[in-house]
């Protein structure tokens, strides 16, 4: 397994350290409800160096991403950051992904760890028409999110920059943090406020525990992958291969908003919009266990005995206290208030549909 540059403050720390994808990372330290709902109600400390960065430089760099993704790349102004799917031709998804904008020649992009060879390749054989290089630099990079009510005066403990000035989705280069100069963004996928740091590995560690000691007294706790899962589950926040994959469209996934068809053509338009125009066949839906059960990712969910669908994610919801999932149904099973079986290890438990997203997120605006 490799590595972050985090590790030995993980094991130090008592974290249960995991294989994720190849990376050696903890899934929680003091147990992911308590990591959980200290985030929610003050702060939690997530490494995230795992993830991947990809820069996209040259004269057609905005054309090229334009192209490459369903958002609408042309609205983002240097200093803004902008979430998209990136499809193949058939409408499926290869990545979800964030999108930095330096200025119109200069992008970072932000691609979940265990799909970065792949996005990279692709994205490297698609730019050969276009004016730009693209490189992964992963490796120059670790990133730690502080996410949460209390994250912003935490960390303003650590830094001259105005945090309240800065909105969710924007981003400052070159901020000074701990005395480390380091990409500071508002984003995160918790559902809640927050920051993401990007910085160099050799200072990574000194930065996690400059935060930690900041946060000490305002409820700030080391957070891992499990907690990070229950938090972006309950705000529906998309995880790549279960809400989306190559199989599942961004319209299947709700992501509508995020697939821009009225601009010039991208990879996958033509797909996306004949699906549109026909209807969907399915969507993913929010349910609530009305019988007692644990509806986990792959789980069927049936009506009057046939198959309508499958979770993709389902957990218990600690800051709700209920059993929930997100489900990919038969798009006449969507319905609030649709009442549908799960069929949890050979027996059936009654669940019903219910609105999405189950948690109300809290941003910066």
């Amino acid at each position: 397994m490799r590595k972050t540059p985090l590790y030995e403050k993980h094991v130090a720390l008592g974290g249960r350290v995991v294989d994720f994808f190849g990376w050696a990372l903890p899934v929680q330290y003091s147990g992911i409800v308590e990591e959980h709902l200290a985030t929610r109600k003050a702060a939690g400390l997530f490494d995230v160096s795992h993830m991947g960065e990809i820069t996209i430089e040259g004269k057609d760099a905005l054309k090229f991403i334009n192209y490459l993704v369903t958002n609408d790349v042309t609205k983002l102004v240097p200093g803004k950051v902008m979430y998209s799917p990136m499809c193949y031709e058939h409408g499926g998804v290869v990545d979800d992904l964030l999108i930095y904008m330096y200025d119109e020649n200069r992008f970072l992009l932000v691609v979940n760890a265990a799909n970065k060879d792949k996005d990279y390749q692709w994205i490297a054989d698609k730019s050969k028409k276009f004016d730009v290089k693209a490189e992964d630099v992963s490796d120059s990079y670790a990133q730690i999110a502080i996410q949460g009510p209390k994250a912003e005066g935490i960390l303003q403990k650590l830094t001259d920059v105005a945090l309240d000035e800065m909105k969710f989705y924007t981003f400052k280069d070159r901020a000074s943090v701990g005395g480390v100069d380091l990409l500071l963004s508002r984003t995160g996928y918790t559902g809640e406020d927050g920051f993401e740091l990007y910085l160099p590995p050799g200072d990574a560690g000194h930065i996690w525990d400059e935060l930690l000691k900041a946060g000490k007294e305002e409820g700030l706790v080391p957070a891992g992958l499990g907690a990070r899962d229950t938090l972006r589950f309950e705000a529906c926040l998309p995880l790549y291969g279960q809400e989306l994959s190559e199989d599942i469209t961004p319209l299947e996934a709700g992501l509508d908003f995020f697939v821009k068809l009225s601009k010039e053509d991208f990879i996958g338009r033509a797909s996306l919009l004949e699906q549109k125009e026909k209807g969907l066949k399915r969507k993913i839906a929010g349910l609530e266990m009305v019988e007692k059960g644990v509806p986990r990712h792959g789980y069927e969910v049936k009506s009057q005995g046939k198959s309508v669908g499958v979770i993709t994610s389902g957990s218990y919801a600690p800051s709700l206290e209920k059993y929930l999932a997100l489900a990919l149904l038969d798009s006449d099973y969507v319905e609030i208030g649709r009442e549908v079986y799960v069929d949890i290890r050979g027996k059936d438990r009654l669940a019903k549909v219910v609105e999405t997203p189950f948690y109300k997120r809290r941003y910066k605006k």
